[in-house]
């Protein structure tokens, strides 16, 4: 494993339209007198080498945070990849080897995720690897063919090797993230789910409610 691989950079994901939120930046939203991305950021911080936020539109928005700010390169919104894809090309720039990808509606990962992430990559050419957590209760009983695990796409570590492959992937119309991990033999790291489930994600405003439960708990 690589000196760029044990410090990777950091990239947040808030390129989302938000639409169950009525639109606009989700991730400006509060819990705790505090916006879900300000508390992504300082979880985020620690365990990186350095961060970017990918973000469509007028970049000045987040200017408060001092972060470079990375918009998509594929026209249109093409999901999650694409964040993914403007992270590896600021990575490349940055002369780093991969990127650790977090969502910026998602305010309770976990404090070790990178760590977990490259331990889990080990032994791979390219390190590519996605957090998952097992499926509980009446999760077993939804539909996903008896799957026992929840895989978690925007919580990843990403090979800047691989950015011109995902990039032709993008422009074929690929936009299902792990029919190309999948294809790349990339891996899964579990994490548990105690009282709060760390990937917990902000989608609604029902959710921004129970978020502020949550953080009560954590």
């Amino acid at each position: 494993m690589s000196k760029g691989t044990r410090y990777p950079l950091g990239v947040i994901l808030a390129g989302g339209l938000a639409t169950r939120m009525g639109g606009g930046d989700k991730s400006l939203l509060k819990i705790g007198g505090q916006t879900l991305l300000s508390r992504v950021v300082a979880r985020l911080g620690p365990q990186v080498n350095g961060m970017a936020l990918n973000a469509n539109g007028d970049p000045g928005r987040f200017a408060d945070l001092n972060l470079p700010v990375l918009q998509d390169s594929i026209d249109g919104f093409a999901g999650p990849l694409a964040g993914v894809l403007a992270g590896l090309d600021w990575a490349a720039e940055q002369g780093a080897d991969c990127i650790v990808s977090v969502a910026a509606d998602t305010p309770f990962f976990p404090l070790d995720l990178a760590d977990r992430l490259i331990r889990e990559s080990e032994g791979q050419g390219h390190p590519l690897v996605l957090a998952t957590t097992p499926r509980l209760g009446d999760e077993l009983l939804k539909s996903g063919g008896g799957k026992r695990l929840n895989r978690h796409p925007t919580f990843g570590l990403w090979p800047v090797a691989l950015r011109d492959d995902l990039r032709k992937a993008l422009n074929t119309g690929l936009r299902k993230v792990v029919l190309w991990t999948d294809k790349h033999e990339g891996r899964e790291a579990l994490f548990p789910v105690g009282q709060v489930d760390p990937f917990f994600n902000v989608n609604t405003p029902e959710d921004l409610i129970q978020a502020e439960k949550m953080l009560e708990q954590t």
